[in-house]
């Protein structure tokens, strides 16, 4: 069995589990910690992916670079304001979400 057809099949699950939510609709998991933010520069599914594969090396980079982590206040503020549509998939106990609408993150910090 190889790691990349491994790999493939998991990320094809994972795209099946992939949705639209707004933002008000994952306050419950806003305030259980359990929402992890994914940067545009990266595909949602592969993060899911390599989460789902507890790949904490690339974990560790995304977080040190700042293109996987927490939800700040502000950008959590910012998104309900407009109640705002995420991409999001689940690995439980983890909801993956990334805002595929704004522009910049960076004008939320």
């Amino acid at each position: 069995m190889s790691s990349s057809r491994n790999n493939d099949e998991t990320k094809a699950k994972l795209n099946l589990e992939t949705s639209r939510i707004r933002w008000h609709e994952l306050q419950t998991y806003y305030a259980r910690g359990q929402v992890v933010r994914v940067g545009k520069a990266l595909d949602l599914l592969d993060v899911a992916c390599e989460l789902t594969a507890d790949n904490r090396a690339l974990f560790e980079q995304w977080l040190a670079t700042g293109d996987v982590g927490d939800v700040s206040p502000d950008l959590a503020r910012a998104w309900y304001d407009r109640n705002a549509e995420l991409w999001a998939v689940v690995v439980a106990p983890w909801v993956l979400v990334q805002d595929r609408a704004e522009p910049s993150d960076a004008a939320v910090h």
